[in-house]
């Protein structure tokens, strides 16, 4: 007797899949979801944007201001890069968490599909960044942070600091499922996330900066991002400064992607 197997390429066997991905999806998301609430990563997502945003405007906002630059303007798009950047902290620690847990090896020898505990995870760590662009944007204003363009540009800022916290996320919640531990994660995250984020123009601009040190300061990604995001906040958004930023975006997208799909499709081989 011969066997007739299923054609992948069959419309009707394709759409059975996608359903089962969406329904796998939306219930691991919605445990992700609640667990990040029942931990507080919500409340956290809150206060890290104004604890930073105080921390660096109180002290530099009179020095700045006596060299006609208008600091909260200035501040806004790395304090929403840094918020991006304890969310993908987050999602590291999460996906630690789900493999010592030992969910990770449950849903390996379950029906699920590979890809879809990634995705739950990743649609938890948009949530959270959704809630510190809102909240980072909301106390700029109350310090003087306005947008000077139109709806394309504000749009374009949000979605490109998304973008850059999706990416973050990605590559950090790859890390996580191969590391041994919570510590081991933030220990590898935190210091790249703070040579980064001080050694850039998003805080100061280059000029202050020693001769040595401006060259990796302007071509660094995160320099890139604020620049671009705060032409954007502007108004004023210009493709030679967008380019390198979306360079620089797409570069770390593929590399932290092919990651996830390796970790992601072999998680049998993690403990």
């Amino acid at each position: 007797m011969t066997i007739a197997w299923p054609d992948r390429s069959d419309p009707e066997v394709i759409t059975v899949r996608g359903w089962a991905f969406g329904r796998q999806w939306a219930v691991m998301t919605g445990r992700a979801v609640r667990s990040a609430q029942r931990q507080g990563e919500f409340l956290v997502a809150v206060v890290m944007p104004i604890v930073f945003a105080l921390g660096f405007y109180l002290p530099l906002r009179l020095v700045m201001s006596d060299r006609g630059i208008d600091y909260a303007q200035f501040l806004m798009p790395i304090i929403v890069l840094q918020a991006m950047a304890f969310t993908a902290i987050a999602a590291a620690q999460r996906a630690t968490l789900d493999r010592l847990r030992g969910m990770s090896r449950r849903l390996a020898s379950m029906p699920v599909r590979p890809l879809v505990p990634l995705a739950s995870r990743m649609s938890t760590s948009l949530i959270r960044s959704l809630i510190s662009i809102a909240t980072a944007l909301a106390f700029g204003a109350l310090l003087g942070f306005s947008f000077s363009g139109g709806p394309l540009d504000v749009a374009g800022f949000v979605l490109f600091s998304l973008a850059v916290g999706l990416v973050l996320a990605i590559g950090a919640d790859s890390l996580g499922l191969v590391t041994r531990g919570p510590e081991a994660t933030s220990q590898l995250l935190v210091l790249p996330q703070l040579v980064l984020g001080m050694l850039s123009t998003g805080f100061v601009p280059e000029s202050d900066f020693p001769a040595w040190a401006r060259p990796f300061a302007r071509n660094q990604p995160v320099s890139h991002f604020a620049s671009t995001m705060r032409e954007l906040a502007d108004g004023d958004p210009q493709w030679s400064t967008a380019m390198p930023a979306l360079i620089w975006l797409g570069a770390l997208a593929a590399v932290f992607i092919a990651f996830a799909h390796y970790t992601q499709t072999h998680r049998r081989l993690y403990p």
